[in-house]
């Protein structure tokens, strides 16, 4: 239900929020205890009302666990989904994967998810296309999706035979907005936003539920707020506005997701690693073809080799001009 900030002065507007939220979730457990299930469950779902997202076209958030950290060599092992539609209807999917290799140790020590319990699952390979298609062309979000599970969802589909193409999708990273606005982890950022704690951290489908709700709390929140670093104020870049979020959450001078190419301050794309950082990359690997194929042959993206390779192309055909 929508709440006129305007007669409320110097934070009180919020206190009345904090206090009915938790009034809410007061009576919330004490229904939940006392077992009145159909009563717990409207409520949660007027909760789950309260804000339609603005979309011009459909948005999945998602979220993998995987067998480590290192996202050219490790594998999904579960991955959850909800697509939200620009009607606000939801669709929601979820699985467990074979991931074909070693579990890491300290992975299994955070989401507890065993080799038995994926010994009869299905391969990446044998659910791709299901995958690709239920997120065909949507923007995506998530909690650190930008930095970890984006890149595992592109070098999975990739090594796999599917160009998972990100260039034209808006990419909403809630922890992004959540870290430069209120630096938390994810369980705090349930508390923070929703009013409530989170069960089931590091099982998919919870985090990607807890994930959306927590974004919802956050155009809520500063809904009316400006961002102001280093002197720059950006008026109110957190609204409900999937381009407005993009533009907040990520860094537009970095061209693929493991930072391997930037623009420089003249617009030119540079190496932002190795020997040749800050140097432009089509002249560089048009000079230095022994380093292009060093590129194309060592563990970098697939992002980053597709990209290397179509700088490099376009170079050589203005040459020729």
């Amino acid at each position: 239900m929508p709440i006129n900030k305007k007669p409320f002065q110097n934070g009180v507007a919020f206190l009345f929020l904090d206090f009915f939220n938790v009034a809410t979730q007061t009576i919330f457990k004490f229904l939940q205890k006392n077992k009145v299930f159909e009563v717990v469950l409207l409520l949660h779902d007027l909760n789950e009302q309260t804000m339609k997202l603005n979309l011009t076209r459909s948005i999945v958030f998602f979220d993998v666990e995987t067998t480590g950290l290192n996202v050219l060599r490790d594998r999904i092992l579960q991955i959850a989904l909800v697509k939200i539609g620009v009607n606000g209807e939801t669709e929601e999917l979820e699985m467990l994967i074979n991931p074909g290799i070693p579990i890491a140790e300290e992975a299994m020590a955070v989401h507890g998810i065993t080799p038995k319990d994926l010994a009869n699952k299905p391969t990446f390979l044998q659910v791709a296309k299901q995958l690709y298609d239920f997120i065909g062309d949507s923007d995506l979000g998530g909690y650190n999706s930008n930095r970890f599970d984006i890149p595992m969802l592109i070098e999975e589909f990739d090594r796999n035979g599917l160009d998972f193409d990100i260039s034209k999708r808006r990419l909403i990273d809630v922890q992004r907005i959540f870290y430069r606005m209120e630096p938390r982890t994810l369980k705090a950022a349930v508390a923070f936003y929703c009013n409530t704690e989170l069960i089931d951290a590091h099982d998919a489908l919870a985090d990607v539920r807890a994930t959306l709700d927590v974004f919802k709390g956050q155009l809520a929140r500063y809904e009316n707020t400006d961002f102001e670093q280093d002197g720059v104020v950006l008026e109110r870049p957190i609204r409900n506005d999937m381009q407005a979020l993009h533009d907040f959450t990520n860094d537009t001078k970095i061209l693929d997701v493991t930072m391997r190419l930037k623009y420089d301050a003249q617009d030119k794309i540079v190496f932002n690693f190795g020997k040749y950082i800050n140097q432009p990359v089509a002249e560089t690997l048009y000079k230095d073809r022994q380093y292009y194929h060093w590129i194309l042959d060592k563990e970098f993206s697939s992002q980053v080799k597709k990209l290397v390779k179509q700088l490099l192309k376009d170079y050589e055909t203005s040459l020729k001009k």
